[in-house]
């Protein structure tokens, strides 16, 4: 593994900061304090600062060297990592976890924000590139959509690139290891809502009502003949049912039931599908069953869609710093979203996968759960932060000698 020097004598101090944001987690466009300690640390090392895309975003621009020329490159190339944390409880005991109730850093965006701003100093302090280096430092990742929204403030128009990218840590693939791969790499997030209408009725008389249990029950069994009956059977899809509510004695059949759930897929093809299927089947359904029903399907965030060029040359990246046996280049996607989708939609680029290990990592005091993302064990390994921020560097020089 070939990390840069001073980042393994920045250790400590990256390692503070990226606690001190674990220990302080903010929710979605609520990230005011975490955006001060970036913008702080950005000017502390000399870079310009920009803020307010999308609320509480921050980008730093590091522009690089002058050419043989005696001017500097014309490209520029961003780099982002997520703000945010999320609404649930830390069951960590240890030092630096959540000061805050109810809200955590149990997604690894402290460690990201901390790998970028490690690769920002290096970049500043050495600028050993020929062009413009942006790094992007986004809200409301967790279902806020911060990315489209600091591309509707302008990221883009503002701070025109050439390429945009993306890391996540990845707990499972181990220490030392990165993946990725092109084309879908995240599915698309959905929602939708059903709500079935009867008639309501003593439970002991049900042939003098509607009852929309039964007939919800006969949508959620339909809705699963649509990924397996109407779906490619090579093209991915998730659909799950996740709420059901309905009734609120034993003996009364209710008037209403709701329910809620998500679909997944990696290409809108197959989710406009999907959702034409579900309305039809819900409908008909309810029909046959002397109900009716309302749907409503939102569509979150799209499929995070690698670019092939810019992947190879990332994997080409990640090979020079661990080794070609440490990078998997044809990672299976995940059915997890993602909205650096946007930013991928409106600028070519790619999406990786960082190892954050098992879990052994934890400090004493960690929750007796897995080491997993969303879950109130978590915790960032720090042993990335200098992985991370090499990575980056290296991403950004290698770049510029295109």
């Amino acid at each position: 593994m070939k990390l840069l020097e001073p980042f393994l004598n920045w250790q400590s101090e990256i390692q503070a900061i990226r606690r001190d944001i674990h220990a302080h987690p903010e929710l979605s466009y609520e990230e005011h304090r975490t955006c001060e300690v970036v913008a702080a640390a950005l000017e502390k090392w000399g870079i310009t600062v920009h803020r307010g895309l999308g609320g509480t975003g921050v980008v730093g621009e590091i522009r690089g060297r002058a050419g043989a020329s005696g001017v500097l490159g014309a490209g520029a190339i961003g780099m982002r990592a997520d703000l945010d944390a999320l609404p649930m409880q830390e069951i960590n005991t240890f030092a630096h976890a959540s000061q805050h109730p109810g809200k955590m850093h149990s997604c690894g965006h402290d460690g990201h924000t901390a790998m970028l701003l490690n690769a920002a100093r290096y970049l500043a302090e050495h600028r050993n590139f020929d062009g413009t280096v942006y790094v992007i430092f986004q809200p409301a990742e967790e279902g806020g959509a911060g990315a489209q929204k600091m591309i509707d403030d302008g990221l883009f128009k503002k701070f025109p690139m050439q390429a945009v990218f993306g890391m996540h840590n990845w707990p499972g693939i181990p220490v030392g290891n990165f993946a990725l791969t092109s084309g879908p790499m995240m599915a698309s997030s959905n929602e939708f809502c059903i709500t079935v209408r009867g008639k309501g009725a003593h439970g002991g008389m049900p042939h003098l009502g509607v009852d929309p249990i039964m007939t919800s029950v006969q949508i959620a069994q339909t809705l699963q003949t649509i990924v397996t009956r109407n779906r490619h059977p090579l093209e991915a899809a998730v659909l799950s049912i996740t709420q059901i509510h309905g009734g609120s004695a034993d003996n009364v059949i209710p008037t209403e039931v709701i329910m809620r759930g998500t679909v997944r897929t990696f290409t809108l093809e197959t989710l406009d599908l999907i959702e034409q299927r579900m309305g039809e089947v819900i409908a008909s359904s309810a029909s046959a069953m002397g109900a009716t029903a309302d749907f409503s399907f939102v569509r979150s965030y799209p499929p995070t869609i690698n670019h092939a060029k810019e992947t190879a040359f990332c994997a080409a990246v990640m090979k020079g710093i661990v080794g070609a046996g440490h990078v998997d280049d044809h990672v299976q996607p995940s059915m997890g979203a993602e909205d650096f989708s946007y930013m991928l939609q409106e600028v070519p680029g790619c999406y990786v996968w960082i190892g954050n290990g098992q879990g052994d990592h934890r400090d004493a005091g960690h929750g007796l759960g897995p080491c997993m993302l969303h879950n109130g064990s978590y915790d960032f390994n720090d042993e990335l932060l200098p992985l991370g921020a090499t990575y980056w560097v290296k991403l950004a020089e290698e770049w510029f000698k295109q």
